[in-house]
């Protein structure tokens, strides 16, 4: 498959401890438990001595087979990585129990919204009908099978009311199949593929945005949604709750005929009283990138805390902390340690640090004085966030819902990272 990579453990090494080397690195942020460059970088940069972050955007489970081999997959990683972020506190509790970390060590930043690109427009919206729209992968774990049951059942309800369906995937046949049987699809548009930049056009066309996924851990999709002034009918799963006021979203269990139920309760009733402009308004309150990269920077500076004495002693606590993984892997894991181990030190006698040449800053201040880019500021403090290389903290990236609890929330994280 396409879609599978084979980890290549130590073979990456050289070019990874190159680039490290190369673009003078201190911190590396790695995101998503499935990405083997992830988990490669992680293990050469903390040989290395460098310290790592890593952000966990997925909520994954604890029985089946792939679920299992992950978990202890992401144990082994995390194990010794100075500092992790979640999107959301579901998340937090998820990767804490999976990977066994101090939860001392997870920090809560949620996803934002760029809320410039996603604004309202009531003018594109029909006055004569209902539209409600989709915009997902069309696959299992975005509860497409529901989607598919609930469908026929609002349109035989509510002859006003029609569905746009935005995204591709494997289950696209079964929403074809649906149209096919109950004859919908002058109710029922398919559009395919949706290009980021045009998703504003397509949510902008909808009164509601309807998600029926059946595991999120935090779901930027509804964000959107309601910073373009929908009213978002969702399944309760994950860390949907945690995403926005009450009053934007009505939940549903992930459960056909109680999200046909509320998404007929919006259509008749809450609809009516959407306030497009205020949703933007106050999602634009809530969510900044900026606040995520001032928020991000702060564990950089939090995680920059003096090396180890020395390269034994680090390569000790190391083994110790992957002894403790467990009685026969974690014994596989020491031993994958020391063999990287070994490779670092065959790597700094064959090609030394000092024969990499660096690579030269970015010219930011001298592109600023020509007026070619604009660029804000960067204080001191945001700074280790914001450099891509260069000299001083550098990053390499490798691979209950309202409006005053959730600000309670954002400001006690800041408040903890400070």
């Amino acid at each position: 498959s396409g879609r599978v990579t084979v980890p290549s453990l130590f073979a990456t090494f050289p070019l990874v401890r190159n680039i490290l080397i190369r673009e003078r690195i201190d911190i590396v942020h790695g995101h998503q438990a499935f990405s083997t460059l992830g988990h490669e970088s992680f293990m050469h940069a903390r040989t290395m001595g460098l310290r790592t972050c890593f952000t966990d955007h997925s909520l994954f489970g604890f029985q089946d087979g792939a679920s299992i081999h992950m978990n202890k997959i992401l144990e082994f990683t995390l194990s010794d990585t100075n500092h992790v972020i979640c999107v959301s506190h579901t998340s937090k509790e998820n990767t804490v129990l999976r990977s066994n970390i101090d939860p001392m060590r997870v920090s809560v930043i949620p996803n934002a919204v760029d809320t410039t690109m996603f604004t309202p427009n009531p003018a594109a919206r029909s006055s004569s009908r209902v539209k409600v729209v989709v915009v997902s992968r069309l696959v299992y774990r975005k509860g497409i099978d529901l989607m598919v049951s609930v469908i026929p059942e609002i349109c035989r309800k509510f002859p006003f009311v029609d569905f746009i369906i935005g995204g591709d995937g494997p289950k696209r046949i079964a929403i074809e199949e649906m149209c096919e049987r109950h004859q919908l699809y002058d109710r029922v548009e398919l559009l395919g593929n949706v290009p980021h930049s045009q998703v504003r056009s397509v949510l902008t066309r909808g009164h509601i945005f309807l998600n029926c996924s059946l595991t999120e851990a935090f779901c930027i999709a509804i964000l959107e949604a309601a910073c373009c002034g929908l009213l978002v009918v969702s399944t309760k799963v994950g860390g949907v709750p945690e995403v926005m006021p009450s009053h934007m979203i009505k939940y549903a269990s992930p459960d056909a005929k109680d999200i046909e139920a509320a998404l007929s309760s919006a259509i008749c009733n809450d609809v009516k009283d959407v306030d497009s402009y205020r949703f933007h308004e106050e999602i634009k309150d809530m969510y900044s990138w900026f606040d995520v990269a001032e928020r991000t920077s702060k564990v950089y500076d939090l995680i920059m805390t003096p090396a180890a004495s020395n390269d034994g002693s680090r390569l000790v606590k190391r083994l110790a902390s992957k002894y403790e993984c467990g009685r026969y892997s974690g014994k596989i894991f020491c031993l994958v340690i020391i063999i990287d181990h070994l490779l670092w030190l065959f790597l700094r006698l064959v090609q030394p640090a000092s024969s990499i040449e660096p690579a030269p800053d970015y010219p930011i201040p001298q592109i600023q004085r020509s007026g070619h880019l604009k660029v804000p500021p960067i204080n001191n403090s945001a700074s280790s966030g914001q450099k891509g290389s260069g000299i001083g903290n550098s990053s390499f990236s490798a691979g209950s819902g309202n409006k005053d609890s959730y600000m309670s929330r954002a400001s006690l994280h800041k408040r903890s990272l400070s």
